[in-house]
């Protein structure tokens, strides 16, 4: 129970990676604060699967995209469990379309979503996190940024950019004792990546070292060593779980 007496923040936790990884880390004995935007009802079963594993859990609806989300969602955690240990990035969103067909919105939604978002309520955990000098911080980042595919402008951009951030965060906070580190997905079997996989399955898993796509658990597992007692000092880093896809 290495994550035991600590509470982790998880953002869009209802569903998908984020859903897998509030499981996996309250399985290690972590309470959690599941934050979800619309999949309230996925969040509620969640919810219940963390409470038969005899852990706290707290769900805190919020959109965070909104700037004023992040400070909101940090006091409401607090007032609920006194400490945030652990903020792990996740939610996010795609709005796949060539650059020309692209409206306002859909640059400015998913850059709100994937980076705005993330900077903002890392900027509030960090400062209770600096009052007790630990914590690690998690952001969720895409393969996508380093190797987007057609039509992926804007997601590529919001996750390069957190990518960037949390090289940053990771200098300005490093030697307080916080480690700040990303998880980099390829495409993983969730629903945003759906529609993709069933237009092109064969041509995506022929571009994979790993001939399969990967399950929600295999980028849990990487979120929560980052996370745990055990990282001691590895910060500043992108783990990549994307089966190879760079490699081919």
């Amino acid at each position: 129970m290495e994550f035991e007496g600590q509470v982790a923040l998880v953002t869009g936790a209802g569903r998908g990676i984020g859903r897998a990884t509030v499981v996996r880390l309250a399985e290690a004995g972590c309470d959690i604060a599941l934050n979800y935007h619309s999949s309230k009802s996925q969040a509620e079963e969640v919810a219940e699967r963390i409470t038969a594993l005899g852990r706290k859990v707290e769900l805190f609806p919020g959109d965070i995209s909104r700037p004023e989300t992040g400070r909101q969602l940090v006091d409401a955690v607090h007032q609920k469990f006194d400490r945030i240990d652990i903020l792990v990035n996740n939610a996010g969103m795609a709005r796949d379309k060539l650059l020309l067909a692209m409206e306002a919105d859909d640059i400015h939604q998913v850059i709100a979503t994937n980076l705005v978002g993330p900077m903002f309520l890392t900027q509030a955990v960090a400062l209770t996190m600096l009052r007790r000098r630990r914590g690690r911080i998690v952001n969720i980042t895409s393969a996508a940024a380093s190797k987007p595919g057609k039509g992926q402008a804007n997601y590529a951009a919001s996750k390069g950019g957190l990518e960037a951030f949390t090289k940053a965060m990771a200098v300005e906070l490093g030697s307080r004792g916080i480690l700040v580190n990303a998880v980099a997905p390829g495409i993983v079997k969730t629903d945003l990546t759906e529609v993709l996989r069933d237009g092109a399955q064969p041509e995506l898993l022929a571009r994979q070292v790993i001939g399969s796509f990967a399950e929600p658990e295999a980028v849990a597992e990487a979120v929560a060593y980052l996370a745990s007692p055990r990282n001691t000092h590895t910060t500043g880093t992108v783990l990549t779980v994307d089966g190879g896809l760079k490699m081919v």
